[in-house]
């Protein structure tokens, strides 16, 4: 089996004041909505739509009652871009311990990148995740926003990330078996 080598790195916000916002892009056909029910099958729904092309394969072989109980614990919010009506793209966040909140998975699916909602969803996830003790009592006050990206990401996520306002604190580099890009289905994508 062939390798691929995958370059890892971490960012962070430790202020709101870092978060450089885009606003939503002219037409008035999005909205970002939280998904506040908790679903395993809209949840994985969005991980296969958005990473399929991108080769997010780590929660594919997840049980039913995995995705449940990684949805459905407190300080964990999906929000989702919804441009007319449609699914776009989500970001996921995770309330850790000591008001840290991770951006655990950001992105589009294919056919709605390049139309400027990337930079606007993120600067609303990362609105969401500097209030999110808001909506959860108890919650430590957020202090620091936090995620990862790697080289199979798209190639504008990088620069997403740090126009929003995230520094980079850490970078690894690891051999990784290569696989296939899952989907969601052969011949899904426009060539």
């Amino acid at each position: 089996m062939s390798t691929l080598t995958v370059t890892t790195w971490s960012l962070e916000q430790t202020s709101p004041d870092d978060l450089n916002p885009v606003p939503a892009p002219p037409g008035g056909g999005l909205r970002i909505v939280r998904a506040e029910v908790p679903s395993p099958e809209f949840s994985r729904f969005l991980y296969t739509a958005v990473g399929g092309d991108i080769r997010w394969t780590d929660r594919l072989p997840w049980s039913y009652e995995q995705w449940r109980r990684a949805v459905d614990r407190p300080g964990v919010e999906t929000w989702v871009a919804y441009d007319h009506g449609t699914p776009a793209g989500y970001v996921e966040l995770h309330a850790q311990d000591a008001g840290v909140v991770e951006i655990v998975y950001f992105g589009l699916i294919p056919a709605f990148r390049g139309r400027g909602i990337g930079g606007h969803l993120l600067s609303y996830g990362v609105q969401r995740a500097w209030d999110l003790a808001e909506r959860h009592p108890g919650r430590d006050a957020t202090k620091r926003v936090w995620l990862h990206t790697c080289s199979k990401d798209g190639p504008h996520a990088m620069a997403n990330y740090e126009r929003r306002g995230f520094r980079l604190f850490d970078t690894k580099v690891e051999q990784e078996p290569e696989v296939a890009n899952p989907g969601p289905w052969p011949g899904a994508h426009p060539a």
